[in-house]
């Protein structure tokens, strides 16, 4: 089997955390089987979500390297529920040391690895923390190799999971796999309230779905005139006072003081217009100037 012929598959570990692996055995994996996989310096365990052929393309994009060794079995299953009594357990004795040490950090979530061979303890601080004592403190309980990671608060959000303000489960913890930047120019380019109250996600942070739509909402705003621009029309001229950028319909007030809505096909008809009305809208703009 050649190493295009390689499946690739995509499972989610614990804390919405997902990754992709090979699956070089051949194994007859389908979505929503639990997998044992090989990760760093030991096995982890995690529930199968993507496969097929669209997702040999991702070792185009980046290396895989990472292995699935099996399907998950009864014992392994029985070892991962134990695994999260552990983690609760452990996450009292990490909080309790972190008060002990006075560290200025704040414990999200526990992760044992499927064989025991690493425990890692995710924490947001405001800045960076000297926690060399807590790790010493934390080996000489269990034994074993001990992390401490520092995420920020999307990553504790993603991790923690929750439903968003629009009724569904948050973006992070559902499709997205790396956060992208997000700024308020995205909301202002969307008419949107910058108002940090309806703008912000439950991280704390601007919405990351704020950047889903904007190069849709401008590409359509191109073709659409825009606020105060002055248009004619079948019924005469008229100012545009609104635009609806996914129904593609322009409001206008005529000089009666009436509203309509005209879509955007109607205004098409009208191209040697909507470029008059962009001369005067420039001109317009020039006299505000002066």
């Amino acid at each position: 089997m050649g190493e295009n012929d390689i499946d690739v598959i995509q499972i989610e570990l614990k804390g919405e955390r997902t990754d992709y692996f090979l699956n070089k055995k051949g194994l007859p994996i389908k979505i929503g089987d639990y997998v044992v996989v090989q990760v760093e310096r030991g096995r982890d365990m995690g529930k199968v979500i993507r496969t097929g052929e669209d997702l040999k393309k991702v070792t185009k994009i980046r290396p895989v390297t990472q292995e699935v060794l099996r399907r998950a079995t009864e014992e392994d299953m029985a070892r991962f529920e134990e695994n999260k009594q552990k983690e609760e357990e452990a996450r009292k004795v990490c909080e309790g040391k972190i008060i002990e040490h006075k560290l200025p950090m704040k414990l999200v979530d526990v992760e044992y690895q499927l064989d025991g061979s690493k425990i890692t303890f995710f924490f947001t601080a405001d800045e960076r923390v000297d926690f060399r004592e807590l790790v010493k403190d934390l080996a000489a309980v269990y034994k074993t190799r001990i992390e401490l990671r520092q995420i920020g608060v999307r990553d504790e959000a993603k991790r923690l999971g929750g439903i968003g303000s629009c009724g569904r489960k948050y973006c992070c913890t559902t499709f997205l796999q790396e956060f992208e930047p997000v700024t308020l120019r995205m909301a202002r380019d969307q008419s949107l309230s910058v108002s940090p109250t309806k703008i912000s996600g439950a991280c704390g942070r601007l919405m990351c779905c704020l950047a889903f739509e904007r190069d849709y909402y401008m590409e359509v705003a191109k073709r659409l005139p825009k606020v105060g621009t002055k248009v004619k029309t079948i019924y005469g001229e008229a100012t545009v006072t609104g635009i609806d950028i996914f129904s593609q319909v322009v409001i206008v007030e005529d000089e009666s003081g009436g509203e309509m809505r005209l879509t955007a096909d109607a205004l098409k008809g009208y191209q040697g217009q909507l470029e008059d009305a962009k001369i005067e809208s420039t001109e317009e703009e020039a006299e505000d100037e002066k």
